[in-house]
């Protein structure tokens, strides 16, 4: 109950963080109180009043954050200020998208990651072949990569958003199977011709499960920090597309759920790993 309750306090702690920050910096952005709209011939007049009402009632930050506050707590997400449509409606059917998205780029990352880091760590002394390729994309932003794909035309957003992931988690594995094939019982047996299958299966594999925990946690984050460019770059219509949107367009209301449900994904995937982590030790 204590975990539990903790827990708890450290994601509210997390969500009031988003709301408060989100809304600061969406208020202090330059040209937040201008609207296109109010320039625009085909809205009436009352309807340019209202968006010049609604402007000024920006001007107050505390007012912002208790209209925005009170109505996530009353369960009202809010009204889309590009679309006028519910905040919900645009986000459900892009939660999809986006975690297709991630399911299948995460997959793959981690089979390339896995193959890779047993090619180069089983030998007798680390293969270098595999580590600059890593090298090379842990110092590729995720938009470059995305564009260069675009402009060759060859490969997608899971391919993109894999190899991103992957050369990271290929970096953790190589170095936790490293360790384990230097393990002195590991030594013995490779010394007593025990086949290497034999080894992954029986010895590494094993040694490894309690670190696939963090491996996870940091896909996830990882993954999500690189799901704004790419869907944007290739666009996927996911809620990294719409996130970009809602900034382009000041809508406070679709960023501000966006970024809370991100910000819920990335405190869930960590808490997933602590327990994955504990429950392997136990």
């Amino acid at each position: 109950m204590a975990t539990a309750g903790r827990w708890l306090a450290q994601t509210i702690a997390v969500v009031l963080l988003v709301m408060v920050g989100t809304t600061t910096l969406l208020r202090f952005a330059p040209g937040y109180f201008s609207d296109a709209r109010e320039m625009d011939a085909r809205y009436a007049a009352v309807t340019r009043a209202e968006l010049s009402a609604e402007a000024a009632r920006s001007h107050s930050l505390t007012q912002m954050l208790g209209t925005e506050i009170g109505g996530w707590i009353h369960g009202n997400s809010g009204v889309s200020r590009q679309f006028g449509v519910p905040v919900w409606e645009l986000i459900q059917p892009r939660l999809a998208v986006s975690g297709a998205l991630l399911l299948r780029g995460i997959a793959l990352a981690w089979t390339l990651a896995l193959f890779a880091s047993i090619l180069s760590s089983a030998g007798r002394r680390p293969s270098l072949l595999w580590q600059v390729p890593a090298a090379i994309l842990l110092a590729v932003p995720a938009a470059a990569l995305a564009t260069l794909c675009l402009l060759i035309n060859s490969g997608g957003p899971v391919l993109v958003l894999a190899l991103l992931l992957a050369a990271r988690d290929f970096k953790f594995l190589h170095r936790a199977l490293h360790k384990a094939w230097l393990d002195p019982h590991v030594l013995h047996a490779r010394a007593q011709g025990v086949r290497t299958r034999h080894l992954l299966r029986a010895h590494i594999v094993p040694a490894l499960l309690p670190q696939l925990g963090a491996l996870a946690s940091l896909s996830i984050v990882t993954a999500l920090s690189a799901l704004v460019p790419i869907e944007v770059i290739f666009n996927v219509p996911g809620i990294g597309e719409l996130a970009w949107n809602a900034a382009l367009n000041r809508d406070l209301p679709v960023l501000l759920a966006v970024t809370m449900i991100l910000a819920l994904a990335v405190v869930c995937s960590g808490v997933g790993s602590h327990r994955t982590a504990a429950w392997r030790e136990a």
